[in-house]
């Protein structure tokens, strides 16, 4: 079992569960979640972008081949070497660096960054996760804007399940969800099974309603929110299936 005081720097954890989280379907989806971006927030080409945390680059490049500046930052070096690898066989220039969402520091320089996929919520505190956001806030330029998209409270309230599971290229991933603290957190047991190879993760992850996260935000610095039900920009309603949360500095 792996239960890291950070469990969010453990290697084995995104490396292993990759298949799972980074599926082909998902992955095809790139192309037009960016084009919705785009869109949403009227972007010109030209701009510069921060994708942090990039995981594998799916972002990343295709904003690269619209004519963006991108810089794209993950703490996982096996991630970050499948982007570079992407990135190449796309012909496109996309400026890559590993290092920590609470660290990488580039004030005043981004046009938009982007927290996508769930990746805000893992850090212990409270304080931490304002950290995180206030660090988005100092790397965007003033007027910037950060794109957050997650599965929000109010979405997980009505589709919760106690225990999941999928298949993926012959592995099966089992999962337990508890909810801790009134909603406001969720522990989580991940079992990966690959043959006779089983290994469990365990992690606990902060969740946010609409109104909290806008509230954090509002901390951090940005002076407006604005919550959706996706990238399109549809209303964030009783039939929304995540959160998008669009921040300006």
């Amino acid at each position: 079992m792996t239960q890291p005081s950070d469990w969010f720097d453990d290697d084995a954890f995104w490396e292993q569960l990759a298949p799972h989280m980074f599926r082909p379907a998902m992955m095809e989806k790139a192309p037009a979640e960016v084009e919705d971006i785009i869109q949403l927030l009227l972007l010109q080409p030209g701009a510069t972008i921060l994708d942090l945390p990039c995981g594998p680059g799916r972002h990343s490049i295709e904003f690269a081949k619209r004519g963006f500046n991108v810089t794209a930052v993950d703490r996982t070096r096996a991630f970050l070497d499948r982007a570079r690898s992407a990135a190449r066989e796309a012909s496109v220039s996309v400026e890559f660096h590993q290092d920590d969402m609470r660290r990488f520091s580039r004030p005043g320089t981004f046009d938009v960054a982007l927290c996508l996929f769930t990746s805000i919520g893992y850090f212990a505190s409270r304080d931490e996760e304002l950290a995180a956001l206030s660090n988005y806030h100092r790397n965007l330029k003033p007027g910037g804007t950060l794109v957050l998209e997650l599965m929000g409270k109010e979405v997980l309230a009505r589709i919760h399940q106690e225990r999941t599971w999928s298949e993926q290229d012959g592995s099966i991933l089992l999962n337990q969800h508890e909810l801790l603290d009134g909603w406001t957190k969720v522990r989580n047991r991940w079992t990966l099974i690959n043959g006779a190879e089983r290994r469990t993760f365990e992690f606990t992850h902060w969740l946010y309603s609409a109104t909290e996260l806008r509230q954090l935000l509002a901390e951090a610095g940005f002076v407006s929110t604005e919550a959706y039900a996706s990238l399109k920009g549809d209303p964030y309603d009783s039939k929304a299936n995540r959160l998008v949360v669009i921040a300006r500095r």
